[in-house]
């Protein structure tokens, strides 16, 4: 038994090592041979994002920016650090589901999100990385990150895993409980219309509890949940209907170079293309000022 065990592990790293690769081949064919139905919507403009959320954001640049003032415009959730907030508007969220139900139409090789959903988009082999995800992180969510997870790196999300799962009777109900390779997660609702399937929140994976308190939170379409990476957490199954999430996983390689998220350990790094989960090779010593990781244990 010992040896077929070992060699499931050896056959999931081996497969794992090889994502990056098929991820690349995929984003080249895409690239060349996918015809987009709503070419508009691979750049972020300002007028995909809500006045609510824009708002926020100049707040949060404000030279009066303070935590305090940032709770007031958000919803919070219970003593857990979940905050919903307004993102998109209704009208991308509309034309942004018509693209990926086109996409996933067509004859375009997919890569799964992940190991746990099996239905979905990754953004980044769409060629949606660089002209509309790291302008959302960098330009428009970390000034709030910022406020809201400073321990967690906040103000210096350097990378991130941006997808979109997909929820329907016959296909993905639900998501387990399970907690993300990341700092801190944004969740957005894209639509389209469902009942049911909130999603549930337990204890932060480091300090857990012999009777966990579970709170739910519903979707609200268009507005996003930012919670710790970290916090256990799954999604309920729904009960009719449909329904599109943008999740998108951000990182701070100050605070990952430090100690893996995942495994608690020093991280021994191998080289990739891309973010490559978000780590970095720091130069000697490199901390940087900003980021306070007593939390961390």
């Amino acid at each position: 038994q010992y040896p077929l065990v070992y060699l499931q592990i050896e056959a999931e790293v081996q497969r794992r090592k090889q994502l990056i690769h098929q991820s690349v081949e995929r984003r080249a064919i895409i690239s060349k041979c996918y015809k987009p139905k709503h070419p508009e919507v691979y750049t972020l403009q300002d007028s995909f994002l809500a006045p609510e959320f824009l708002e926020i954001v100049r707040f949060c640049t404000s030279p009066s920016a303070d935590l305090q003032g940032l709770l007031s415009y958000l919803e919070s959730f219970s003593d857990k650090r979940i905050y919903r907030l307004p993102v998109f508007t209704e009208e991308f969220c509309q034309a942004f589901v018509d693209e990926l139900e086109n996409f996933e139409q067509s004859d375009m090789p997919k890569g799964r999100p992940n190991t746990m959903n099996n239905y979905g988009v990754l953004l980044n082999e769409l060629g949606m990385d660089e002209p509309f995800v790291t302008p959302l992180r960098e330009r428009f969510l970390r000034p709030i990150t910022a406020l809201l997870y400073p321990e967690l790196g906040g103000a210096c999300l350097d990378s991130h895993k941006a997808f979109v799962v997909r929820y329907s009777l016959h296909e993905d109900l639900d998501l387990s409980s399970h907690y993300d390779n990341a700092e801190v997660t944004l969740n957005v609702s894209l639509g389209k219309e469902f009942t049911e399937g909130n999603l549930y929140f337990g204890d932060f994976n480091q300090d857990p509890t012999a009777v966990p308190k579970y709170i739910e939170v519903e979707h609200v379409g268009a507005r996003g949940l930012l919670h710790r990476g970290g916090q256990i957490h799954g999604a309920l199954p729904i009960a009719s209907g449909e329904r599109w999430n943008l999740i998108v996983w951000m990182r701070s390689s100050a605070v990952r170079n430090q100690l893996c998220p995942m495994c608690r350990r020093k991280p021994e790094l191998v080289e990739a293309e891309g973010f490559g989960d978000g780590f970095t090779e720091p130069l000697a010593q490199e901390v940087p000022p900003t980021v306070n990781l007593c939390a961390l244990g």
